[in-house]
């Protein structure tokens, strides 16, 4: 490969050849940053990049790895942060206006995990605004005049547009695995509490979930392997034996996977393209996936999630709505003054709806799927920019914390991509990932 075709390399190939001695860090990140100077005035990716500093942290990795000394797993690889992860040494100022400028005194604690396993922290991403609606200056790397979707919005199109292999994003309702669908790349969306969110924008504790995008699903298994774990700082996380994800990725599933077929009430969304998609992938699977009717109790979930979601945003953004509120956007304005009109019983009836819809898909997945297949979104993404898309196919397993993935195996007819979303048990992310590797790999070679 040349030199200057080394942004297209994948994160596990790139770490690899670096500490093999066969690229350089500094090389690699000089190929994105030149990859990054081509596309970006029109993708607009990025909402802080210093070029300089990101070649010398690259510098500095390859001097660690010359001396002879322990290198981690991701050593020498670019990622970029959605904009709302703290950082030290560049600004997180969250998509807003309020936060120009801010610079964090810590960095969150997935920040320094990933400095910790070698990676460059190539930049900050572009986020919405507070991770919610309203769009930031993003385009969709397969056509401008279409939303990249959001809110993680930077980091889907920064990968999808071979800028860096990988970056993290977060969701709250949709805003890893939509705009993954949107930009045709991979989103991971792991188990609530799987990776500590201490240090990062809190919207919603009981919703928020780190997000991870890659091209491969290899790379998201390396990439959460890193991250995942115990955090006395985020209260959501468990103490729990660490997984080897790259090992149970990469492993042949002991028999071939069952899938439930999930419409959910939305499937009335669905645009015919994704219709037409979905049929095709269910006659692929032939008898390894069965349509099942989604529960009863889960049926309000979409009403449930908006209860919290409001309500906590309210509370979580107080402070930046009593001294910047006529700065804020309509979109969040009118969301926070929703939340502060939830009911203390209502918002407790939503919270205790979680457990009940869990211990249904237990069921269902301790009979016999391996894995939920349902879109990621109701259609390709849409024309213009005004809108990040809707993320009614996201929202049920955001509010029930399970793990959800989205591949681009599917293409609208004007070739935008088209997501497909698996969905499995809470904790079973590693088992999810081999499932993903193994669709993936059967529609590749079909």
């Amino acid at each position: 490969m040349e030199l200057t075709d080394l942004h297209l390399l994948s994160a596990s190939e790139a770490a690899r050849l670096i500490r093999d001695g066969i690229i350089s860090s500094e090389q690699l990140v000089e190929a994105c940053l030149t990859r990054i100077r081509e596309v970006d005035p029109q993708v607009q990716a990025w909402a802080f990049l210093d070029a300089d500093y990101a070649l010398t942290q690259a510098h500095a990795l390859d001097e660690l790895r010359l001396s002879g000394r322990a290198i981690g797993p991701l050593h020498g690889v670019p990622i970029g942060l959605k904009d709302i992860f703290d950082t030290t040494d560049m600004p997180t100022e969250c998509g807003s206006v309020l936060y120009a400028g801010r610079t964090p005194s810590r960095d969150a604690t997935v920040t320094a995990m990933l400095r910790a396993a070698g990676a460059v922290i190539m930049g900050k991403t572009v986020t919405t605004e507070f991770a919610y609606f309203s769009p930031g200056k993003t385009r969709n790397p397969h056509n401008p005049e279409h939303t990249p979707g959001g809110s993680s919005s930077g980091s889907a199109a920064a990968v999808a547009a071979s800028m860096v292999p990988l970056a993290l994003g977060s969701q709250t309702n949709g805003s890893t695995i939509r705009p993954a669908a949107y930009c045709g790349v991979i989103g991971f969306k792991p188990t609530h509490g799987l990776i500590s969110r201490h240090g990062t924008l809190t919207i919603s504790r009981t919703l928020d979930h780190v997000g991870l995008f890659a091209n491969s699903v290899e790379d998201i298994a390396l990439l959460v392997g890193q991250i995942a774990g115990y955090d006395e700082n985020d209260p959501d996380t468990r103490l729990r034996a660490h997984l080897p994800f790259a090992v149970i990725t990469a492993e042949e599933p002991p028999l071939p996977p069952m899938f439930a077929f999930i419409k959910t009430p939305h499937w009335q969304c669905a645009d015919e393209e994704t219709r037409e998609g979905f049929a095709e992938i269910i006659e692929h699977l032939g008898s390894q996936v069965e349509e099942v009717e989604l529960f009863p109790s889960a049926g309000d979930a979409w009403q449930w999630h908006q209860t919290i979601m409001s309500a906590e945003m309210a509370h979580n953004l107080e402070r930046e709505w009593g001294i910047g509120g006529a700065r804020l956007s309509e979109q969040l304005r009118a969301q926070i003054e929703r939340g502060r009109e939830v009911r203390a019983a209502e918002y407790l009836d939503a919270l205790g709806r979680i457990k009940l819809v869990n211990d249904s898909f237990i069921e269902l997945f301790e009979q016999r799927y391996d894995a939920i297949l349902t879109p990621a979104a109701p259609s390709a993404a849409p024309k213009g920019l005004a809108s990040t898309g809707d993320p009614s196919f996201c929202t049920l397993w955001t509010f029930c914390g399970m793990p959800a993935l989205s591949l681009p195996l599917l293409q609208s007819s004007s070739g935008m991509p088209l997501g497909v979303q698996l969905v499995g048990p809470r904790y079973g992310d590693a088992r999810l990932l081999r499932t993903a590797r193994w669709l993936a790999a059967k529609v590749a070679t079909s």
